[in-house]
């Protein structure tokens, strides 16, 4: 059984990739600021989620306090690193352009520093489909150029991976670096469109629907992305190792970029259709143009995933969002407030 330590433990994706690694047998520290950017009720429930096991510890932190931070890393000292703490949100990237360098690329070179003095086996780190921004080129390879992003919250992710290439290769880190596309399911993000969309319908209010219900999204249900992960975990990356010509492996450092989602993009309206069939009601909708930052449609190459664990997240979206509507309803998740995003950190 592995060592792994997650930061954004608290966060949608860590909080299931860790209750999967604690059910698997593993140990867990977390690591997370349990910031108001959304709903800490809705973190902490995460959180005495996972506390329940012995197998799991907890360090509330940012990732800019590199003591905190260190201490907590050497405490531990873990197998394997999966950083996933981030400031997330296109939009709100637009207007507080500061948590995001703050987090993102300060917070994220912050932990690689601290990663020299107890450098783990694997280093595995959350990037996101939006680097690839103006990428014209459909499905997205991980061997596309990313060098137009279309938002900060891009930009920032995209400057993560560089500064993750770079220390791979100083320091000889094995490193997977993962691009999600659009992950839902329970527990997930208030600020997101299904969380947003199943409570505005259940209050009948009316739902805003960007592009014109045009734009196109690779939908990921947690579930098989947390699973994509579990997998990757066991293929580090080493130099000069190719598996293929679709390989994205660096040929100077032990490091590699993986899209993880389903390979198969949803229109928006057909998701909201699948939302309106699990809540037996007719959405209110408004239909209106594309926010700045935004992308029409992304669309994952999911060859190389393939090549590297040999199954591919499968959940179709109307059961994803049917079990994301059965938590909701059952788990009263409208006593938590979770009414909507504030300024402050999500790391």
């Amino acid at each position: 059984m592995s060592r792994i330590f997650i930061t954004g433990d608290a966060g949608f994706i860590g909080f299931h990739l860790a209750k999967q690694l604690l059910a698997l047998g593993h140990t867990v520290a977390g690591y997370d600021a349990i910031s108001a950017y959304y709903s800490p009720r809705l973190k902490q429930s995460r959180l005495d989620l996972l506390c329940q096991s012995s197998e799991f510890s907890h360090t509330t932190g940012r990732l800019e306090d590199a003591r905190e931070l260190a201490g907590a890393m050497r405490t531990f000292q873990p197998d394997i690193v999966v950083h996933l703490a981030a400031q997330a949100g296109v939009r709100y990237s637009i207007t507080n352009p500061e948590e995001y360098i703050s987090s993102n690329i300060v917070g994220s070179a912050t932990l690689l520093d601290v990663l020299r003095e107890v450098p783990p086996a694997h280093l595995m780190l959350a990037s996101t489909s939006s680097v690839y921004g103006g990428n014209v080129r459909a499905p997205f390879s991980e061997l596309d150029t990313t060098d137009a992003p279309l938002s900060l919250y891009a930009a920032t992710k995209r400057s993560m991976e560089s500064l993750a290439h770079s220390f791979s290769h100083l320091h000889q880190v094995p490193t997977t670096v993962f691009r999600f596309f659009t992950v839902y399911g329970p527990w997930g993000r208030p600020d997101m469109a299904l969380f947003k969309f199943v409570r505005a319908i259940l209050n009948d209010e009316p739902i805003d629907i960007y592009g014109f219900g045009k734009m196109r999204r690779d939908f990921t249900y947690v579930d098989d992305l947390v699973r994509a992960i579990l997998k990757l975990s066991q293929a580090v990356p080493a130099v000069a190792a190719p598996i293929g010509e679709r390989d994205s492996l660096s040929k100077v450092a032990p490091f590699r970029i993986v899209n993880i989602a389903g390979g198969s993009p949803t229109e928006l309206m057909t998701f909201v259709s699948a939302i309106e069939h699990s809540l037996g009601r007719i959405a209110r909708k408004n239909l209106m143009p594309m926010q700045p930052g935004d992308v029409v449609s992304t669309f994952a190459d999911t060859r190389l995933l393939h090549d590297l664990i040999g199954e591919l997240p499968s959940t179709p979206v109307p059961e994803g969002v049917a079990r994301f509507v059965d938590w909701y309803m059952a788990d009263g998740v409208s006593t938590l407030d979770v009414s909507g995003v504030t300024q402050g950190r999500t790391h």
